[in-house]
């Protein structure tokens, strides 16, 4: 079931997008046909994933279109409508990537801006397969075990974070493809439990064994020795290595640095910045204060409380041991930098 979910669907006249706040109890869809309800989507995280959002923002150039002709839209008004679309989530680098890459063929028209979307989204699947083996293949030659590996993974990585496979998760897969994977552990993720909403129903789909544990959790996990490996996914990737991701991450780092285990990052090129040189130059985006100070609509903290929600935060290259591309894996903590080897 997983290898054939596409979070992000072109229905020829506008997108169907899996609406990720509602699983797993519920799956729905929601059908996008003009610029607000994409930009509300990707916002609210109907659809989230830097890769998932890159292809709905690709596509996202074709909706402006449409939505311009039934409008009477002048093309300074479409281009308005894509510059929201491309500034809806502003850490995620794929969707700023993917929809400029689509608007060198706005001129062309309708046709080849969905020609256009329609590779960014057949390229990413590709990418996330050739990842899935790179990052396999690396693991089982770092981990040095006979023994299926044990995993530690943080946020949503897979098929719904992505065009399909998946990134962190498509390295897990192809471990248990190849009968090498023992178990995994979720981080549930805060503040909206991605990990046990989603990628424990990835898994449940995939029949893999696995527990959803707190984030919290992790890094004792890691170094009471019940973890041969990290990984994780990414939002962007700065030059030198240093990655932001679902805020959480940095501790998983920390921990698999202080075991001595590998920490992976899996991530497709569209992620990489390299204009950016180091992750200061990253803008970690600030959610509502609300999704920490309440819950499921209810005041958890006192009145007088303010909340503090970074969604990312940033991992220091020299605690990535790996990072797996769909060119293959360099050892960043090593000194194999993205900036050398992907320019």
């Amino acid at each position: 079931m997983s290898q054939e979910l596409r979070a992000v669907d072109w229905t020829g006249t506008g997108l169907t997008l899996i609406d990720q706040t509602r699983l797993p109890h519920h799956t729905e869809t929601v059908d996008v046909r003009d610029v607000d309800t994409l930009v509300d989507a990707i916002q609210r995280l109907v659809v989230r994933g830097a890769p998932a959002i890159g292809a709905a923002g690709a596509y996202g150039v074709a909706l402006a279109l449409i939505q311009g002709e039934r409008e009477g839209w002048s093309e300074a008004q479409v281009r308005k409508a894509v510059a929201r679309i491309r500034e809806a989530r502003p850490t995620a680098v794929n969707l700023m990537v993917c929809v400029d890459r689509v608007m060198t063929r706005f001129t062309e028209g309708l046709d080849a801006v969905l020609e256009e979307a329609a590779a960014v989204q057949r390229e990413d699947v590709d990418a996330n397969r050739a990842m899935g083996g790179y990052g396999a293949d690396w693991l089982l030659k770092k981990a040095g075990e006979d023994r299926p590996l044990r995993i530690l993974t943080h946020c949503n990585t897979g098929a719904l974070a992505t065009a399909g496979w998946g990134t962190a998760l498509g390295v897990i897969r192809e471990l248990h493809a190849r009968g090498r994977l023992e178990v995994v552990y979720a981080d549930e993720t805060r503040p909206l439990l991605q990990g046990s909403r989603l990628t424990a129903w990835e898994l449940v789909q995939e029949g893999i064994p696995h527990y959803v544990q707190a984030d919290a959790a992790a890094a004792g996990t890691i170094l009471r020795g019940e973890v041969d490996a990290a990984i994780v996914g990414a939002d962007r990737i700065a030059a030198n290595g240093d990655t932001a991701n679902k805020v959480g991450t940095v501790g998983v780092a920390l921990a698999c640095a202080y075991a001595g285990i590998p920490f992976l990052v899996a991530a497709p090129t569209t992620t990489v910045d390299l204009s950016t040189p180091t992750g200061d130059g990253i803008h970690i985006e600030l959610r509502g204060e609300d999704e920490v100070l309440e819950w499921a609509g209810v005041r958890t903290a006192p009145a007088g409380s303010r909340g503090h929600n970074p969604a990312f935060d940033v991992t220091p290259g020299r605690l990535v041991t790996g990072l797996v591309t769909e060119r293959g894996v360099l050892e960043v903590s090593a000194g194999e930098l993205p900036g050398d080897r992907l320019s």
